[in-house]
């Protein structure tokens, strides 16, 4: 995965500290180094970490909880996210979806701490503490997207002590007071594993647009509340040099932002962007705006990423995820394969997004998404040592020839061995060294318990109605 996509048989890589120093045959790296310890990666593929260009915390709690049904699934974000979670609720959210990513070998993850419909925990600064205090125990590297929730405002959240609840109401300029606090106290820190980004939700004016794609809740409030808002925003960014992120780009909506709002730029990155017309796409290409698909997401079933086409016109597409609710996970592997089949099902042709483009979107294309192409994302002397082995040595995975066929057609995430980081070894043959797994899955499964008691919603748990014997709910 150097500049060549160079695939070396029978390789090594050389790490001191937290960097590569040396990549080639085996043969040579061992006459060429004296060295303190050896990981043997017979029968498997050595590459770059994987990236994952868009997720969202407090989703790990939620899972599928009132799937069946996309208002109730938003109903049960909104009220949770809101209303029922205490900052422990974050912490052991935070602790769950990172000890995932690491196992699935996601070594660098974007994370709005929130979602839904852009409900976003931002009234109080200790739920971003909370979360990166996880992060920064796990190991793993992370962007996390810190912004207002939409308008209209004041907006209700609820803090807890014990059984007691508390009602606060929040402005927009206590959750950009928030936002900036978490950048001060959590950016670049932890070795320089947390990135913090602002993040402002999508709007769309055109009504008939939006209820096609069953996004109508995205529409815009009075034009100049929320450009205003928008701006405010992204002073910010350019205040404190973070990136600028989006979650939930449909058609319209990138030339709103383009052109009304006046919002994007090479520092910026837009999730889903589903029936992006061409206009906006050479909106993006102008602008050099970077652009996340997430071809498992419920948006890539209301409408269509035109991949090919932003790739064509030469516009940064990575991969994302989209959290891991309401019916997916976050292995990358997953949207790897999905992503080339959807496209290939789209367009009636099995050429499209070879598995080369495929693996690129998730590791070195993302890299340069984010601002990192020189730090991260291939294997390569003078580059952060983020790598990861895959254990090929399976009947999934047989025989032992064309490895990025074998990674992103037959890999999945459980097939991760080993996970390296800042040249630090966090998982060896599965097992995870920096935290107790046991542990981590004790604590999420409490205070998913808990939350359920302080929103009464365990109605969402029950197997609705038709979902055995019928063709759709």
């Amino acid at each position: 995965m150097n500049p060549r996509r160079t695939i070396i048989e029978d390789g090594a890589v050389a790490i001191h500290d937290d960097r590569i120093i040396d990549v080639g045959a085996t043969h040579e790296l061992r006459s060429r180094y004296r060295s303190d310890r050896v990981i043997d990666a017979s029968r498997k593929v050595v590459m770059p970490g994987l990236f994952d260009g868009h997720g969202h915390a407090g989703h790990g709690l939620v899972k599928s909880m009132g799937s069946h049904r996309d208002p109730l699934w938003f109903e049960a974000c909104e009220r949770i996210y809101s209303e029922g979670s205490t900052e422990e609720f974050w912490y052991a959210e935070a602790m769950l979806t990172a000890l995932e990513r690491l196992k699935f070998g996601t070594t660098c993850g974007v994370t709005f701490l929130g979602g839904g419909d852009s409900v976003m925990r931002t009234d109080d600064a200790v739920f971003g503490d909370r979360h990166c205090k996880a992060i920064e125990k796990v190991g793993i590297r992370e962007f996390l997207a810190v912004g207002p929730r939409r308008p209209p405002f004041p907006r209700k959240y609820c803090r807890w002590s014990g059984n007691e609840r508390r009602d606060v109401m929040v402005s927009f300029e206590d959750q950009l007071r928030t936002s900036e606090q978490i950048i001060r106290d959590w950016h670049e820190k932890a070795d320089g594993r947390i990135h913090i980004c602002m993040m402002f939700p999508v709007v769309h004016p055109a009504k008939d647009d939006l209820e096609k794609t069953k996004l109508s809740m995205w529409l815009a409030p009075p034009e100049k509340e929320i450009v205003d808002q928008a701006h405010a925003v992204r002073e910010s960014t350019k205040k404190y040099g973070v990136l600028f992120a989006q979650d939930g780009h449909a058609k319209g909506t990138v030339k709103f932002a383009h052109e009304k709002m006046g919002i994007l730029g090479p520092d910026a990155f837009l999730s889903h962007s589903t029936d992006l017309t061409s206009e906006e796409i050479e909106i993006c290409k102008l602008t050099d705006t970077k652009i996340v698909h997430n071809p498992s997401a419920r948006a890539s079933i209301w409408g269509h990423c035109p991949v090919p086409e932003l790739i064509d016109a030469g516009v940064t597409v990575m991969l994302g995820s989209d959290g891991t609710a309401p019916d997916r996970s976050y292995d990358m592997f997953r949207h790897m394969f999905h992503c080339m089949h959807y496209q290939r099902t789209h367009y009636r042709d099995s050429s499209y997004i070879p598995p080369g483009k495929v693996l690129e979107m998730a590791t070195i294309d993302a890299a340069r998404a984010l601002g990192l192409e020189k730090e991260l994302g291939s294997i390569e002397p003078g580059k952060k040592a983020d790598i990861i082995l895959v254990n090929v040595f399976k009947p999934h995975t047989y025989p032992l020839n064309m490895p990025v066929h074998r990674i992103t057609y037959y890999a999945n995430g459980n097939d991760v061995d080993t996970v390296i980081v800042n040249g630090k070894v966090l998982m060896e043959e599965r097992v995870v060294k920096t935290v107790n797994e046991m542990e981590v899955l004790e604590n999420a499964q409490k205070e998913a318990e808990a939350a359920l008691d302080r929103t009464q919603l365990r109605h969402l748990l029950e197997i609705p109605e038709k979902f055995w014997g019928h063709s759709r709910y």
